[in-house]
């Protein structure tokens, strides 16, 4: 059988950067805290919970530390937390993506300059959250096709639209030309990271020409849901699993060729797990 595997697949940078700001600290000693968990990934997050690392579920039980470090996720935080942290006298490293940030920057600027403010991407997903919390005016999410036709700008003013770092790209250009087609003056920050696009283009071309496809990534991972209906869209024999222990192959004998991908906070070790057991059982 011949398995393919994605060069771009595993952590990205955002992500390798926030876990190892996790690791460097366990070093340090102190107590440790990451508001929400660090990366969509049980595996890495129960590891760093044996470390002595907790999460920091709500504005309400941040409310309740007084001592040690928090750390702030690559997806970033609300300003309303971020204050909450400065203000309870916390040590705060923020582990945001640069990326992120960038998206940040973009929001705060346009809206102060009197523009309204479109996120494309998921309204529940805390990177998308936290953009909003940056907006100064009027803001809203979109995430499908008939949230865009539905929409209608307060007073005609000109659009600012930007995006979720991991939302499909050939969707958010769709988005993009039903704004442009209602006749809105639209700015356009593509702001869907270049990782993100380099992943889910590679994930396609591997569904396209195999006969099954395994994507690996957690369950709450925004990223890999999108490539995993990227592959089903090209290849219907797609898995989504987040361990080796969910894999199962059907039809065997059928199967003459294998691509694996996965999400950007999955860790290699277990890609490489999946592949070996590919490689040595079929």
């Amino acid at each position: 059988m011949e398995v393919i595997v994605a060069e771009n697949s595993g952590f990205c940078f955002g992500v390798k950067r926030a876990v190892d700001s996790v690791y460097e600290q366990i070093k340090k000693g102190g107590r440790i805290y990451t508001y929400g968990p660090i990366i969509h990934n049980e595996q890495v997050v129960g590891e760093l919970e044996e470390k002595g690392v907790r999460i920091i579920g709500s504005k309400e039980e941040l409310k309740e530390i007084t001592e040690g470090t928090v750390i702030i996720r690559s997806h970033g935080v609300s300003k309303e937390i971020y204050d909450l942290i400065r203000e309870q006298g916390l040590e705060l490293i923020d582990a945001t993506c640069p990326f992120v940030r960038k998206i940040h920057g973009i929001v705060e600027r346009e809206s102060r300059a009197g523009r309204f403010i479109v996120v494309i991407g998921s309204r529940k997903h805390p990177e998308v959250e936290a953009i909003v919390s940056r907006v100064e005016g009027g803001c809203r999410v979109i995430e499908n096709e008939d949230e865009a036709n539905d929409f209608i700008c307060p007073d005609n003013r000109e659009i600012c639209v930007v995006s979720q770092t991991t939302f499909n790209n050939n969707k958010f250009q769709d988005l993009v030309e039903i704004f442009n087609k209602r006749g809105y003056h639209v700015i356009v920050a593509n702001t869907i990271c270049n990782a993100t696009e380099e992943r889910q283009t590679e994930a396609k071309r591997i569904a396209s020409c195999v006969d099954a496809m395994i994507v690996i990534g957690g369950a709450g991972s925004s990223n890999t849901q999108k490539l995993y209906e990227i592959c089903k869209h090209e290849c219907d024999n797609t898995q989504y699993i987040q361990t080796l222990d969910d894999l199962v192959l059907n039809s065997i004998e059928s199967i003459k060729s294998v691509g694996i991908t996965a999400g950007a906070s999955t860790p290699k070790k277990i890609i490489q797990e999946v592949q070996n057991y590919v490689r040595a059982n079929f």
